[in-house]
């Protein structure tokens, strides 16, 4: 399952063509990562655990572009669980119609302020991120 944010294209997401400038739907699709964490009630234990998920790759395809009005729909998934990396599926939909807009997967890693490097996605925190896959 997906959890699922809603954003309205406004006149300062775009670009001189008129459409959503490319470097504003990273904003978005962060927006939409942020709200998933929120949701599965992971914010309070990462804050609390001093961890944070860092972002390493993004791969993004656009495939319409999207104008003022709009209202886009945010699907997003966690959709794998590494040894030290996850990935998480995002895909930018016009509510309206349903049709695609842009599709990212997003490889992030979690760090700790107490030691180096990317940790291992074992135990309560692996526990933790699997609950983002079920949100």
């Amino acid at each position: 399952m997906a959890q699922t944010t809603e954003i309205k294209v406004r006149g300062y997401h775009l670009d001189l063509y008129g459409h959503v400038n490319n470097a504003r739907y990273l904003e978005f699709l962060e927006e939409a990562r942020w709200a998933l964490v929120d949701e599965s009630g992971g914010f309070e234990w990462f804050t609390s655990e001093r961890l944070a998920l860092v972002i390493s790759r993004v791969d993004i395809r656009y495939k319409r572009p999207a104008t003022m009005g709009d209202v886009l729909k945010i699907e997003t998934r966690l959709t794998h669980i590494g040894e030290k990396e996850g990935i998480i599926n995002q895909r930018i939909l016009r509510l309206d119609n349903d049709k695609l807009v842009a599709e990212a997967d997003v490889t992030f890693a979690v760090i700790s302020a107490k030691s180096p490097g990317a940790l291992p996605l074992e135990g309560e925190l692996a526990e933790r991120l699997q609950g983002m896959m079920h949100v």
